[in-house]
Parts: structure tokens; sequence; C-alpha cells
């Protein structure tokens, strides 16, 4: 046999020995034993815990007002979940065995037997007409159970061991470890210094947006500020460092820190955190510390990556925030119009008087929030600076008002914000609003897409006929022309080459319905400019009560897009055809050349 072997069996053996030993000299006291060792034990009426754990320096918690707060060996907010879940665990804990006190009156050295001269943890609760003091001793045998003691019991209790590893060993154990609760943090101004980067964001109130102040008086980026004032809530501290490092600041890289952020309140600072270098032996770790509170601390680097960018990373980039609903827009572009909502909701153009299509009001709206700031071209500008860029007659401009009730109980519309465009430079174009002092760029393509003519913004919808009141389309086309008469519905009367009865009520029953896709031309020379001549492919639908609706087609573009007309108004309007109808158009209303 294997020498070794055997000594592992010996030691096995010895350790059973031991165990069966134990329980039989303790079996008397299993049926009467209590069945909780603190049943009076109520976690949320303690108001006090002291760990002294081994020969270390006490650890204190307090409770006050419902939080906790270290208070030996430093003063310090406190991990509540640590110590509720300790005191849980405590409440909890049931004895098997439990020595009672007459079983140990005649030994002499109990507390040297059980470990309580030099226990694991002296443990002191406080608890309003139930305090505790807990001695946590030595391990059994088998080590998954420990010897505990409440002083002045008398008894002995062993109880499962798992309850040792919510006991801190340090302060450090129990120190709360979130760098900074901003929820606990009343401020309305944040300033930040990065190396030689420094600026500063106010709020009037909580739930009003930022504003940045320093170096200057601009629309800070709201989003970005509150999603990064998030990330900073979530940096929780890796590591304290113990001592006082003060004469070590410019070793940590303090002196000066490589980014502060102080919170204010009015002209009182009211918390002060600094950043220094990274680690040596890990760079995704840096120093930190909370003036005040707390020591040198390291914490994670990536959560704090916004705070290290340029000022402009916190000034809005969108050149139009909209705060509440447009009741008005005037635009100067090819011509000056004005888009006015109505009281029943719906829009008109004005002064030229025709309905506008509130979809293309909203797309309007949408484009100019959408519109972002790709370049701060120049923060302070003059007037002399300003045909530079195209700005001293702007190209274009828009202008929203909101609507505002006056003293007379009627309505007048309040001026929201005034943007002006001015020249194009590569793929970018210069604007500027005109309640700021400075000059934007913004992607020229985007620019190009808003409206610049009152035409663009009439109502796409054409007409809007029943099908059931068309009694005959004529077709002409290449100086030929066909007619085709409806008896009922899909009944025709056809003629050679259009002879699908079910495919000509369904063009026929589109163009009843014609909406243009966007309109491109108003007038003869757009007309003209846009293909459209005398041998253009035209449809005119005849009604029961006389009227018609002449519609032509000019065929596709090289761009793929068709083109239609109609005249509105006594003079030709272009636009862009929807494809599925223009091809049925082609396939079904064409005469056959």
């Amino acid at each position: 046999m294997n020498p070794k072997n055997t000594w592992v069996w010996i030691a096995v053996a010895a350790g059973l020995f031991v165990l069966v030993l134990f329980q039989q000299r303790h079996a008397r006291e299993l049926d009467s034993g209590p069945v909780m060792v603190l049943p009076n034990l109520k976690p949320a009426a303690v108001t006090s815990i002291q760990i002294r754990p081994g020969a270390r320096t006490n650890i204190r918690a307090e409770r006050t007002n419902g939080v906790w707060q270290l208070t030996e060996p430093l003063v310090y907010p406190a991990q509540a979940a640590s110590i509720e879940n300790l005191l849980m665990r405590l409440q909890r804990l049931t004895p098997a065995p439990y020595i009672a006190a007459r079983e140990l009156r005649n030994r002499a050295k109990v507390d040297q037997e059980y470990g309580f001269v030099a226990p694991q943890a002296s443990i002191i609760i406080e608890q309003p007409d139930y305090p505790v003091h807990l001695l946590v001793g030595a391990r059994t045998a088998p080590g998954d159970q420990v010897f505990l003691q409440v002083v002045g019991a008398g008894g002995v209790y062993v109880v499962s061991a798992d309850f040792l590893k919510y006991i801190p060993r340090s302060a450090d154990d129990w120190r709360d470890t979130t760098l900074i609760d901003l929820k606990g943090v009343v401020f309305d101004r944040l300033s930040v210094t990065n190396g030689a980067k420094i600026f500063e964001l106010r709020r009037d109130a909580t739930n009003e947006p930022w504003g940045m102040v320093y170096p200057l008086q601009a629309r800070a980026y709201n989003a970005r500020t509150e999603e990064s004032l998030q990330l900073l809530q979530s940096v929780t501290i890796c590591q304290f460092l113990p001592g006082d490092p003060r004469a070590d600041l410019e070793a940590f890289g303090f002196q000066p820190p490589d980014l502060e952020l102080a919170f204010g309140l009015g002209t009182n600072t009211v918390a002060r955190l600094q950043f220094g270098r990274s680690l040596t032996n890990d760079t995704r770790l840096v120093y930190a510390r909370r003036l005040g509170v707390h020591g040198i601390v390291t914490v994670p680097k990536d959560l704090l990556a916004p705070w290290y960018g340029r000022v402009n990373d916190f000034r809005d980039p969108s050149l139009v925030t909209l705060t509440g609903p447009v009741a008005e827009i005037d635009v100067r572009g090819m011509d000056s119009f004005s888009l006015q909502q109505q009281t029943n909701g719906s829009w008109r153009v004005m002064p030229q008087g025709f309905r506008a299509d509130a979809g293309l009001v909203k797309d309007l709206l949408a484009r100019l929030s959408a519109l972002q700031v790709v370049e701060f071209t120049k923060d302070v500008i003059i007037a002399p600076d300003l045909p530079e860029y195209g700005l001293a007659s702007p190209v274009r401009q828009y202008i929203l008002k909101s609507p505002t009730a006056n003293a007379g109980g009627g309505a007048t519309n309040t001026l929201m914000v005034e943007v002006d465009f001015g020249t194009n430079q590569a793929d970018k174009t210069f604007a500027r609003r005109a309640d700021e002092n400075f000059v934007y760029a913004v992607k020229r393509a985007d620019f190009e897409r808003l409206p610049s003519a009152s035409f663009q913004m009439r109502d796409r919808r054409i007409w809007n006929i029943s099908t059931n009141d068309v009694v005959r389309a004529t077709i002409r086309q290449q100086g030929k022309a066909r007619q085709i008469v409806r008896n009922g519905p899909y009944d025709w009367a056809l003629t050679p080459g259009i002879d699908n009865v079910l495919a000509v009520e369904d063009t026929v029953s589109g163009l009843c319905q014609l909406t243009a896709v966007a309109w491109v031309g108003r007038g003869a020379a757009d007309r003209i400019r846009y293909g459209f001549n005398d041998n253009s492919h035209q449809i005119t639908l005849e009604l029961r009560n006389g009227e018609k609706a002449t519609v032509e087609f000019n065929g596709a573009a090289p761009s793929g897009v068709a083109y239609g007309s109609v005249t509105l108004d006594g003079e030709p309007w272009v636009f862009e055809c929807p494809a599925w109808l223009y091809r049925y158009v082609q396939s079904h209303l064409s005469i056959g050349l």
C-alpha cells in the first residue's frame, strides 16, 4: 500500500471520529434547542452595526433617515445592500446543533475550545429593545459550520459558515463604490476642464435644456450632456487607495488633473470630481477623487470618454430645434410665400391662396429639425464677414412662428427661429440663425431637399373623381385620337388596341384619384422645359356633369421619372407621376403607333 494514501485515510478517519463524538455528546440538546439564533432580529429596525473582524479595526455603520453611513474607521457613504444582506443572513441563522449552557458549566476552557478567545469576528447590533452581541468562533472539523455565541445567552450554536462571506474584512468592503450619486446632488451648473479646454453648461430648471455659457453663449447638446451624466452616474470605484496621498498628487496626475468636473448650484460648488492619469499596469483605469468625500480611487476610463471630448462636442448639432407647435412658416427663396395653419388644422400657401399639402408641411418641419451641423465655421461673425458666406443677402430663409393668444382673445404668431442659408462650398452650405452670432455649415444635399418655391408646397391631390361619374375617356397621342365609352362598372365600349376591360377600369380609377408624387414646375415655360408639346400623350376624362379632367404625359425621363402636366388656376402645373400609374397608362390607355 502507498504510504501517502495511508496517511490520507488516517486523517479522514480521525475527522469522522471527532464529528461522531461531537454529535453523540450533544445529541440530547438537538430536540430542545432554539429554532432561530436571533428570533427577534428585525433588519429594518436596526440602527447600527459594528463589526470587529479578528484583531482588525472596528467597522461601524449607522442608519439615519433610512440611509446607511460608515462612522468607523472613517466617515463615508456605506453600501446599504451589503449591510442589509448580512442582517438578513443573521436573521435566518438556524442552529444545528445547539450546546446548552448546562453542558458547558463543568468545562474550564470553553472559550478556547470553541474559538471565542480570539474570535473570527465580533458583531454588535443595535436595535431598539433588542441589542445583540455575537462572537463568531472557530469552524468545526469539516469546515462548513462555525461556532457562534450570543453574548449573555450562555450556550453555543453551531451554524452554517455560509454567512461568513457577508462579514466585511475591512471598511472598504462596506464603502459605497458609487463615485457620485447625481440623484442626490442638486445642481444647475456644470464646469468641465479638460486640459486646456474649458467649458461651462447651465440650465434654469431640472427639466429645462442645458445651455453653454462659456467659452461662448450657445445652445448645448442636451442629449449628449444627459447621456454623459448617465454614464458618469454608472461609474463604480474599482479600488480605494490606502493612506493619505496628498503628498503624491502629482504622481497620480492631479496637479493639474487631466479632467475635472465641477457641479454648482448658483454660485456655490456642491461637488468636484478630478481624474488623473491612467494606471501603469492597466490603462483602462484612471485615478480619481471626489474632493471632500474620499481619497484617491481608481475608476474605469471608458465611461468618462465623452468628457474628454472637444468643446464643440457639447454644442447642439441641430440647426433647428422645435420646442412647440408651429403655426406659420415664411419662406424666401425662388419666390416668397407663407405657409399658414388654418383654424381647422389645414394649411394654405399665402399670398398665392392655394391649399398646402399637410404632408409636405410636416416633411419641411422634419427636415429642418433633422439638419445637422457638420462644421462650426465661425463663432463670432460681424457684418463685414457675412458676404464671404453668402449671408449678407441669403439665398434662402425659413422663418418659423408659434401660435400665441393675445389679450383680446385672438391669436398672433410669435417668432420661434429664423434660419438663413448662404453660398455652397463643395458639399456644404453655410447657414446662420438670426438669434445667434455664429456661422454653421450643413450638408449641401440636406439643404437642397428643402422646398424653395411656393408651387412645391401645393396639395398633391390633383382631383378626386368618382369612377362612376366618368362617361367617356379620350386619348390623344402623336396627332391621333381614340375615344372609349364607359357604360357601367367594368363595362367599356373599347377600340382596337385598347381591349382589356379590367385593366382600363383600373387605370381610369387611378386617374380619377390623381395625386402627384411631387410638384416640379409651374407655368408655360416649365411645361416646355419638361418636354411637353402639342403631340404629348393626353387623356381627358369626361364626366356626367359635362366637366372634363385632362392630364398629359411626356414619357419617362432618363432618370426613370415620368412627368405629368395638368392645368390648374389657368396655367400648367408639372408633377412627378406615380410610376405604377404611368406604367398602366402606357400599357392600357395608349394608341399603338
